[in-house]
């Protein structure tokens, strides 16, 4: 009878020798091949899954820190909305840095308030590409402007806040619910059309918004009621939308420019005023208190406190803007209702 070849491995060469099982034959021969074949067949489809594009999240930028507020409310759990200005930065006076320049032309989708605050913006925006949206002009807003209601400024000198002259718009629109809900209402419409495959994401974050402003607008309107009438004067003319949202209004707006301090006549005609409300409350906005607000207040019956109408140090989540409005609320009960209890 024929003798079988017989093999054996030398090293990585198969040798004559003695015959081997044939489950080890098997399993150098066979099963070596198959499993050669699945393993690369595997890293073809993995190659082939790692080719296919991504959706990466839509890159939208705000121009100030509360649209940052209310696009985190729409996109949440879906992208995070970056913002252009720090925090603390006044949009009156912004100055672009290069790297800022570069953001506004690459950002997909792009939001600010308008020339009437941001006019360091117009500029710049006509080197982008992809679309913006100044929200002052969009349809429905409720808007306002300066010396419409007739406040009672100090007219002890003749300078305004060249920011807020009279019959100017009034560009702090995002303090009134109204304008939130529509601002959020077109975001979500530009991200639905950006990016389709979230689309019902955005819708139920912009009707969870909703809801929520909703409740948090009647919980607001019965806290403030007590508060109506009540003497308070405030160094920036910002809160008039949230005044007039819940029926209270500043007695006075003290303006200063910067840390030019007024003179020592003007100074006399502003203490004149707070001593003629009787106990009141002064706001300043943070981070800084100007150094006026010790000398107007020093003897009197006022308290000073702040109120900020930016939202600088909130963490950004879906519920940023409504702890921005509660914060404006409580800043204003805490420093008007203790007014009653101790009558300064």
């Amino acid at each position: 009878m024929r003798q079988a070849c017989q093999w054996r491995l030398v090293g990585d060469r198969l040798e004559h020798g003695r015959r081997r099982p044939r489950q080890e034959t098997l399993f150098y021969y066979f099963v070596p091949s198959w499993c050669c074949l699945v393993v690369r067949l595997f890293a073809v489809l993995i190659l082939l899954l790692c080719s296919l594009p991504s959706r990466a999240e839509v890159q939208l930028l705000v121009s100030i820190r509360p649209l940052q507020l209310i696009a985190a409310a729409v996109q949440d759990g879906v992208g995070t909305p970056t913002v252009l200005l720090p925090g603390a930065a006044s949009p009156h006076h912004y100055a672009l840095r290069p790297s800022d320049v570069r953001r506004v032309r690459e950002a997909q989708l792009l939001y600010w308030v308008g020339p009437d605050l941001e006019t360091f913006l117009p500029r710049v925006l006509q080197g982008r590409k992809g679309p913006s949206l100044a929200l002052q002009s969009l349809e429905g807003l409720q808007l306002r402007h300066f010396g419409e209601d007739h406040a009672e400024h100090d007219h002890a000198h003749d300078q305004h806040d060249h920011a807020h002259r009279p019959g100017s718009l009034d560009a702090h629109l995002w303090l009134l619910p109204h304008n939130a809900r529509l601002i959020a209402a077109r975001m979500a419409q530009d991200l639905a059309q950006a990016d389709p495959a979230n689309a019902g994401r955005y819708q139920s974050n912009l009707a969870a918004f909703s809801e929520r402003l909703d409740a948090l607008d009647a919980r607001l309107a019965e806290r403030l009621v007590p508060l109506r009438g009540k003497p308070y004067f405030v160094f920036h003319e910002a809160y008039d939308y949230f005044e007039a949202a819940y029926g209270l209004k500043h007695a006075g707006v003290f303006s200063v420019q910067g840390d030019v301090q007024p003179g020592a006549r003007h100074v006399a005609q502003m203490r004149e005023r707070l001593s003629k409300a009787g106990p009141s409350c002064v706001f300043s906005e943070p981070p800084l208190r100007p150094r006026l607000a010790e000398t107007l207040s020093a003897g009197l019956p006022v308290r000073l406190a702040e109120l900020d109408a930016m939202g600088a140090d909130l963490p950004l989540d879906a519920q940023a803007y409504e702890r921005l409005l509660e914060n404006l609320a409580a800043g204003l009960s805490d420093c008007l209702s203790s007014l009653d209890a101790d009558g300064a």
